[in-house]
This record gives structure tokens, C-alpha cells and sequence, in this order.
């Protein structure tokens, strides 16, 4: 019986462990996606927009769900604590506040109906599935790993930006204030992501965790790029959002 060279079975050092994190962010994080790259260079229609608006609210409305399951999963109550705020940040302490209600306002600034998007009358197979798989991997799989999937926060900031300056340029038809939920996130994901990646550095003691914590990334920024594909190929099949409320 053999065993394998030391070298290829011990722990990545911290830094080594970061910085392959941070290179499946680099390298598979949804802002090199097509749809995206049209987005940000001012090459969408208002049909497109708002379809992708749409879309991307099955997503948001999920996080704080996904996070609740985090939260059940952690040991501690500083740990909840933390990751509780998470939750709070998208739903609010109260009705009219948090990232999801921000959310709706960008919908409404771009001239969709709130009603038609809580009720998610646009929301495309592959996106539910896409979403569904999100929450379904945070809600089986052990704590080191669904808190890993959460860390395209890293490079979440950096797109925040690009797309708040993408929307001033290119998509004036849209409110200004819509914008807010891009501008919000620009510090709570930093804030985020430094929290995550504090615990997956800590939790990930062998080269086994390490790899599963990348590869938990990994299908997260899958899960991201399998939303894009769906609203992009229902822009190609000319398929309309539904709700909207006046002409862009």
C-alpha cells in the first residue's frame, strides 16, 4: 500500500488557502458572464432589464432564507449573532426597510409592478431551479462549506460599483433612488465577506476541507452563472416580464 507525497495531502498555507478562494471569484464569479458584460456596457434593452430584475428577485428573496439555515447550523450565539444580521439586512426590523424592500423599489423604478414581482409571475424554470439548488446546498451541507458558498461576497463589492455606475451612464430611464440596493451592498458585502472568510481560514483545518470549501464556492458561482443563462436565453426566445407598468 502507498500513500501520497506529504505535499499533496497537507494543509495549503492560509495565505495559499485565500488566495484560491479568491481566484474562483476571479475566475467564475457571474461578472464575466455575457449578459452581465452587456449590462454594464449599456447594451441592454428596458425589455431585458426588467426581465432580469425580475429574475434576480426569486434570488434575493431566498437569501434570507438560505442564511436562516446557516444560522441553525452554527454552535455559538456570537456566531448566530453575526450571521443573524445577515437576515436582518434584507428583510429589515421592520415593513418598508432591508435589502429585499430595496429591491422592489429598483423593480418599481424600472417600471415593473411590486405585486407581479412578489408574486413571482416572471420567475423562469431555470432560475427557480437555480435558486432552489442554492438553498438546498445551504440547507444539506455542513456549516464550513455553506458558509464557503456565500464567499462571492469577495468580489460582490467590486460589481456593486461597476453596476451603479453602469446604470447612472446607461440606463437613466430608471429612478435614481432604485439604485440603492447596489449602493447598500457595496459595505455590507465587504463586511460579509470579511466575516465568512474569517471562519472558512479558521473552520478548514485539513487539505480535504480546504478543497471542499473551493469547491463549495465553486457551485455557488455556478449557481449565479445558471441564472444568467436562463434569463439570457428567454431574452433570445423574446419572452416578456410580466407586470410591467408603463413604456421605457
Amino acid at each position: 500500500m502507498t500513500t501520497a507525497p506529504a505535499a499533496l495531502t497537507e494543509p495549503w498555507s492560509p495565505a495559499e488557502f485565500e488566495a484560491r478562494l479568491r481566484a474562483v471569484g476571479q475566475e467564475r464569479y457571474h461578472d464575466r458572464h455575457p449578459f452581465n458584460v452587456r449590462m454594464h456596457d449599456g447594451d441592454l434593452s428596458p425589455a431585458e432589464v426588467r426581465r432580469w430584475i425580475a429574475n434576480r428577485f426569486h434570488y434575493q428573496r431566498h437569501i434570507p432564507v438560505k442564511d436562516a439555515l446557516i444560522t441553525a447550523k452554527l454552535d455559538s450565539s456570537r456566531l448566530r449573532r453575526m450571521w443573524l444580521r445577515r437576515i436582518e439586512d434584507h428583510d429589515g426590523r421592520r415593513e418598508g426597510e432591508g435589502g429585499i424592500e430595496r429591491w422592489l423599489r429598483l423593480g418599481e423604478a424600472a417600471g415593473l409592478d411590486r405585486g407581479s414581482l412578489q408574486a413571482g409571475e416572471s420567475v423562469l424554470p431555470g432560475v427557480r431551479l437555480a435558486v432552489a439548488g442554492y438553498v438546498n446546498f445551504c440547507r444539506l451541507r455542513p456549516p464550513l462549506e455553506a458558509v464557503a458558498a456565500s464567499l462571492t461576497e469577495l468580489t460582490a463589492p467590486d460589481l456593486m460599483r461597476l453596476r451603479i455606475d453602469a446604470f447612472e451612464r446607461h440606463y437613466a430611464w430608471i429612478e435614481p433612488s432604485g439604485l440603492d440596493y447596489f449602493r447598500a451592498r457595496v459595505g455590507q458585502g465587504r463586511r460579509d465577506s470579511g466575516e465568512a472568510l474569517a471562519l472558512v481560514l479558521e473552520w478548514a483545518r485539513t487539505r480535504e476541507d480546504q478543497q471542499r470549501a473551493v469547491a463549495a464556492l465553486t457551485f455557488k458561482c455556478d449557481v449565479l452563472w445558471a441564472l444568467l443563462d436562463a434569463v439570457q436565453q428567454a431574452g433570445q426566445r423574446g419572452d416578456q416580464p410580466a407586470g410591467r407598468r408603463g413604456q421605457g
